[in-house]
């Protein structure tokens, strides 16, 4: 009676074990399901629709995110720099090259985690498409960094890692265009703090 009673519970307390880590394993370890990489840039274009996998689905939700619709608009973010380094907050980056055509489009910085780097002073870590500065070619440069720069600066805080989140809002690309071939912008470290 007893090794049934002890033999049951080993194979609960593995049943349950064993489940609870394999759902932590494939929603904080596992690579994402359908991930589609445009230079730095990644993409998840099925997240918000009916082909998402439930991991996905429950990975976005945990992190607070609201998935777009195909039809509303596609985001991108960025670990790395174009050349494959990791984002650090104290790097400086210039961002510039051409912008998929869309309504509207947002730029962030973040935390590893997501959330919206803290505000320099009373300038938040982030831009949109309103009101950047444009070059004659209709072209832009943004600088991302830790101290003023003249133009289109993205003010970042502290120190770490660090993710750049670009939302295009209303664009072409989010209702069936491929992904994989668009032109995004480069992502350049210009200097680190020492």
């Amino acid at each position: 009676m007893l090794k049934t009673l002890f033999l049951t519970l080993l194979a609960l307390t593995i049943a349950v074990g064993g489940g609870a880590a394999s759902v932590w394993m494939m929603l904080e370890e596992a690579r994402p399901v359908g991930a589609v990489n445009a230079g730095p840039w990644t993409a998840f274009p099925s997240v918000g629709t009916r082909e998402a996998d439930p991991y996905s689905r429950a990975r976005f939700a945990r992190q607070g995110g609201i998935p777009l619709g195909r039809s509303e608009g596609i985001t991108f973010t960025a670990r790395r720099d174009s050349n494959g380094r990791s984002l650090r907050r104290e790097c400086a980056y210039r961002i510039e090259g051409p912008m998929p055509t869309s309504r509207f489009w947002t730029l962030y910085a973040a935390g590893p985690e997501g959330a919206l780097l803290p505000p320099f002073k009373r300038r938040r870590a982030a831009l949109h498409s309103q009101m950047v500065l444009r070059h004659s070619d209709n072209g832009f440069s943004i600088a991302v960094s830790r101290h003023p720069v003249p133009s289109n600066w993205l003010a970042v805080t502290g120190d770490g890692p660090m993710q750049l989140v670009l939302t295009l809002f209303d664009t072409p690309v989010a209702s069936g265009a491929r992904v994989e071939e668009l032109s995004l912008p480069r992502i350049t470290r210009t200097a680190c703090d020492g």
